[in-house]
């Protein structure tokens, strides 16, 4: 008997919270693996970052690859690949076998496009939308929740324990998936662009590599400036040959046109925007009172609980999406998600001397994050055909996670700044500084908006 649209969403989601909950609980162990493991910070933070480059090069073509020869199957293989990166994370010897355990891991990114593709193909057009926001309320709220699952497990058993709980999930998703999805249909032709595809991926490690480098390297550096001029060259060839190609990973024309180009950019600042607060408030809460007062000196544990408003609130405003586009039209959600957390961005910048001040003011970041995520996928299924649904939400993720990349490191740099690069107390000034940020980020988000959407199209039974 064929599944029924709330297990094939029950079953998405799962396999969405597994993986973004994995993306973001290393982060309060990331002191804990440098000691247990015997190495130094510089090797540690290629943990978060040898994840973050594999994403970035495999997600498209894996979406690709979806695209082409079924969602369901390209899921299957991605969880199975998932399940074994983290097995061999949780048995990891040295620092060197747990980043290679986490390069397999990176492919996990790809459940992401993956899921919208088959949310396009298996729901009716009234539940789209809805269903759409919530797995991308998943995807924040999943983040948010592995800061706090990470420190719980940090503080009360071991590293190895993070790991373990990701294969758990991962065999979980795997087992929903393989009986409640059903393979649906092939709904791209033509074959896979290897050539476009190793251009992406060299283009996007040159730039990500950069800018994880960028701060301990030199930001001016010959690597870092080498790195960046390599990766804009690669991008310069890799679109020279997409326009050649019929069967191009990235379709230029595409990329090009305003609305697409809009959803892109609205990824890219969103991505920057959130890890702004990521690094911020768990720094904060954790550092203890400095000079200027800054800081409450709380666990690890209590660090991640004060992110926990805003990452529930994440997923009732995505699932909110449907019933507001149907009520106030398509254009308005993204701009209001972002106006959200503008405002949510100004009001901590101005007061967050309290434990109240992070919970509320993030609830109302949270809330906005949760209308930003679920209006993108709707915003692209809107603009692109059925037969490049995995790829263009594959592009739009990797937008997002440059986007982090980007954020994490212009926070280091604050931080780093504020502090005359010496350990000790972060000031409050940076601290303001980078919900001040992210306020401005966000209103870049309000501006680009406008542009993302289609113009109104009819729509024939």
């Amino acid at each position: 008997m064929p599944a029924s649209p709330r297990q094939i969403v029950t079953a998405l989601v799962t396999t969405v919270f597994g993986y973004s909950l994995m993306q973001t609980v290393v982060v309060p162990a990331l002191g804990l693996l440098t000691r247990e493991l015997h190495t130094t910070p510089a090797w540690s933070a290629w943990i978060l970052s040898a994840f973050l480059l594999s994403s970035a090069v495999l997600t498209p073509l894996l979406g690709r690859l979806g695209d082409l020869y079924g969602k369901r199957r390209v899921m299957v293989g991605v969880l199975a690949a998932y399940a074994v990166g983290m097995a061999g994370a949780a048995l990891a010897q040295d620092i060197a076998q747990l980043i290679a355990a986490r390069v397999v891991q990176g492919a996990a990114l790809a459940v992401v496009p993956l899921s919208m593709a088959i949310l396009r193909e298996a729901l009716p057009r009234e539940r789209l939308a809805s269903a759409m926001g919530l797995v991308s309320g998943i995807v924040g709220a999943g983040a948010g929740a592995g800061l706090v699952v990470g420190g719980l497990l940090a503080d009360r058993l071991s590293w190895r324990h993070l790991f373990v709980l990701g294969a758990l999930l991962a065999l979980i998703s795997l087992g929903m998936v393989a009986r409640w999805v059903s393979r649906g249909e092939r709904a791209a032709s033509g074959g896979l662009d290897v050539p476009g595809s190793v251009l992406l991926g060299l283009s996007l490690v040159a730039v990500l590599l950069a800018l994880t480098q960028g701060p301990s390297w030199g930001w001016y550096s010959a690597p870092v400036l080498g790195l960046f001029a390599l990766g804009v060259l690669l991008a310069a060839g890799l679109l020279a040959l997409e326009r050649r190609r019929s069967d191009a990973l990235i379709d230029v024309a595409e990329l090009a046109d305003r609305p697409m180009l809009a959803t892109h950019l609205a990824a890219l600042v969103f991505g920057a925007g959130s890890y702004f607060f990521y690094v911020a408030i768990p720094l904060f809460a954790q550092q203890r009172p400095g000079p200027d007062g800054a800081g409450f000196g709380a666990s690890v544990t209590v660090a991640g609980l004060l992110m926990l408003p805003g990452m529930l609130a994440i997923i009732p405003a995505g699932i909110a999406i449907g019933r507001i586009s149907q009520a106030i039209g398509s254009r308005w959600p993204l701009a209001i998600g972002f106006l959200a957390i503008a405002g949510g961005s100004a009001l901590i910048a101005m007061a967050h001397g309290a434990y109240w001040h992070h919970l509320v003011f993030y609830g109302m970041v949270g809330a906005g994050s949760g209308l930003v995520m679920g209006a993108l996928p709707k915003l692209i299924a809107d603009i692109v055909p059925p037969a490049r649904t995995g790829t263009a939400n594959g592009l739009n993720n990797i937008a997002r996670t440059v986007g982090g990349v980007v954020g994490s490191q212009l926070a280091a740099a604050v931080i780093a700044s504020g502090s005359g690069g010496r350990a000790g107390a972060v000031p409050d000034s940076a601290f303001t500084a980078l919900f001040w940020l992210a306020g401005g980020v966000a209103v870049v988000g309000v501006a680009v908006s406008p542009y993302a959407v289609r113009a109104v199209r009819t729509v024939t039974a």
